[in-house]
């Protein structure tokens, strides 16, 4: 290369270089930008009973096998990246076959869950439920339970259960108890009390879920899901 040669090269070569982050910067601006999602309406805009009719109509979806939860997934999730608004909060068991996102199929930022065995009702759970009401304006709380459930089979026939399972049969037996004599399936029976029992202890959850309740801003109902079919029936 001869010396004329290398130092244009050279002098293009420090153009380049001094002109590059500039151009990679007009460049970005001049780029379309993506186009902003629109929000999704916030709790306080929805009723309680709104809620409750978005998680049936979310249920027949799942009845009928035309999911939509994965639909605009990945752009969902940039839309609930900072900010969630759940239009209801569900307290479920924890049983494997019963996820409430693809139960009501409702997608990410939808619902506030909280599962535990038994769908039982304790401090942190509380805790997590009154978070959602309070921080989210959530206007629903449905409590979800489901036939054949094991740990309420456990609390009805007496079994002997090791470790800290214990907790969650003791949890489970005054519903055991009030379902006693009923006519019809015990274990059922047994399901539906246990349900309600813990619909009843929330609506009386004081000093945040009581309030909202009595002031009509937050309404708690109790519902069973069939294994076998899918479907969820209201209990209370």
């Amino acid at each position: 290369m001869t010396k004329r040669r290398f130092l244009k090269a050279a002098g293009l070569g420090a153009l380049a270089a001094a002109l590059g982050p500039k151009v990679a910067t007009r460049a970005l601006a001049q780029a379309p930008s993506p186009p902003v999602p629109s929000p999704s309406p916030t709790p306080a805009m929805i009723t309680g009973d709104e809620a409750l009719e978005k998680l049936i109509q979310g249920n027949r979806r799942h009845l009928a096998g035309q999911f939509t939860i994965t639909m605009r997934l990945a752009e969902r999730r940039q839309e609930v990246a900072k900010v969630q608004r759940p239009f209801a909060a569900i307290l479920g068991c924890s049983d494997s076959r019963l996820p409430p996102e693809i139960v009501f199929d409702h997608s990410l930022g939808d619902l506030f869950v909280v599962r535990v065995a038994g769908n039982i009702v304790d401090a942190p759970g509380l805790g997590s439920l009154e978070f959602a009401v309070t921080q989210f304006g959530t206007p629903l709380i449905l409590v979800l339970g489901h036939a054949r459930c094991g740990a309420v089979a456990a609390a009805l026939t007496g079994a002997k259960v090791p470790g800290h399972i214990l907790s969650v049969v003791d949890a489970i037996m005054p519903s055991i108890v009030l379902a006693k004599g009923q006519p019809g399936d015990p274990l059922d029976n047994a399901i539906r009390s246990n349900i309600r029992m813990t619909v009843d202890r929330l609506k009386s959850a004081a000093p945040i879920l009581d309030e909202r309740v009595t002031a009509g801003q937050l309404k708690i109902v109790g519902a069973i899901y069939s294994l076998d079919t899918g479907r969820v029936d209201l209990v209370s």
